[in-house]
């Protein structure tokens, strides 16, 4: 479903709401209130997602649009509540009374500035007592500092309930996750995209629900380290891969040169080799795949190796290597020496080749998807 927009709204507030009776009352009069106060022309729109207390009654009594999101989940919830709202802007709050809806004039600021995401953090505005439990308090910093390095993202709150966005933006970033993670997806394609993204001061109060919070702290917080580590696969797959690489092309070298090495060096030096270069094909090919799919933009270095993932450039390559591979096989097979060494140096370069033509194929399997998708 489009995001369809109304010209003369500028702000839409939207509230996910799962049985919230309790606070969404006042979260939509607070926001409201603000929105007044700062003389915007704006909405509050409150998508609930599945309750069955008394919770769409009183936000629509007290002045909200409500929309039903069937799909479960907080992103689902959000998703479908973003896709409704009217206004050019959108800012995004969570309906347990924990977030101060005084400063959404601050994020609209930063949003008319030109910014595409803007981000609230609630460690620079203050945390009240009992707001956050301690697992969270350590938890979330650790989350954020991961980010971070994996994204190069200035951001040091990265699940920040209340944030703002501007429509367009949001398009752009075509969030795919239903749950928790949807928080971190949202900063991370804006970092991937080169969005301007930046950070505002807000506080986190002590929430008002009077039932167990809908966030689970080692089962999301796990889904968002999952979702940070599947969307950078530098760090899981590229870099660990050449580092294994490297390691083991380094002692294969070293056991040429030391012909009364043990075999069974030279047998782990073919083994990084192997690791290292399956783990480096498996994150070209995911590259690809994720872009394809539009999961994740083109990654510079998946660019980089793209020339020389061309099936045509992959077969002369990966023939070459073969065929030297397998002339060091047999060179070392009829030498009097029959240097063991030799012999799995030339398996690797066979391995080798053969690795680069069956990655490359799939990578151009993906790549005619695409292009027939597009059509």
């Amino acid at each position: 479903m489009p995001i369809h927009k109304v010209s003369d709204i500028e702000l839409s507030i939207v509230l996910p709401c799962l049985d919230e009776q309790r606070t969404v009352g006042a979260c939509v009069k607070k926001a409201l209130a603000a929105i007044a106060a700062s003389g915007i022309h704006g909405e509050v729109v409150v998508a609930d997602n599945g309750s069955t207390d008394e919770s769409k009654r009183i936000a629509k009594a007290t002045g909200a649009r409500v929309i039903d999101v069937s799909s479960k989940g907080y992103g689902s919830a959000l998703d479908g509540g973003i896709r409704a709202a009217r206004g050019h802007y959108i800012i995004m709050a969570d309906s347990d009374a924990s977030y101060n809806f005084t400063h959404v004039p601050r994020f609209l600021e930063r949003l008319r500035e030109g910014y595409d995401l803007v981000m609230g953090n609630r460690f620079l505005g203050g945390i009240s007592a009992g707001a956050m439990p301690f697992s969270h308090r350590i938890g979330n910093p650790v989350l954020s500092g991961l980010g971070r390095i994996f994204f190069r993202t200035p951001i040091g709150d990265f699940h920040c309930g209340i944030r703002g966005f501007s429509a367009t933006a949001y398009r752009r970033m075509k969030l795919q996750t239903h749950g928790m993670e949807f928080a971190s997806e949202m900063i991370v394609k804006a970092t991937l995209l080169g969005m301007r993204i930046t950070e505002v001061a807000t506080t986190l109060n002590k929430d008002g629900r009077d039932h167990a919070p809908h966030l689970k702290t080692w089962r999301d917080g796990w889904r968002h380290l999952r979702f940070m580590m599947l969307f950078c696969p530098r760090w899981v797959l590229l870099y660990p891969g050449l580092a294994t690489l490297a390691a083991g092309i380094g002692l294969t070298v070293w056991t040429l040169f030391q012909p009364s090495a043990h075999a069974l060096t030279s047998m782990s030096a073919l083994g990084m080799v192997v690791v290292g270069m399956e783990t480096v094909s498996f994150w070209n090919v995911s590259q690809a795949f994720a872009f394809g799919a539009g999961l994740h933009p083109h990654d510079p270095a998946a660019r980089a190796l793209r020339s020389l993932s061309r099936i045509e450039t992959s077969l002369l390559l990966g023939c070459a290597l073969i065929l030297v591979g397998l002339s060091g096989i047999v060179f070392s097979l009829f030498s009097p020496l029959r240097a063991a060494s030799l012999g799995v140096s030339s398996l690797t370069l066979v391995l080798f080749g053969t690795q680069f033509i069956l990655s490359s194929f799939l990578i151009g399997i993906i790549r005619i998807q695409r292009k027939a998708d597009s059509i």
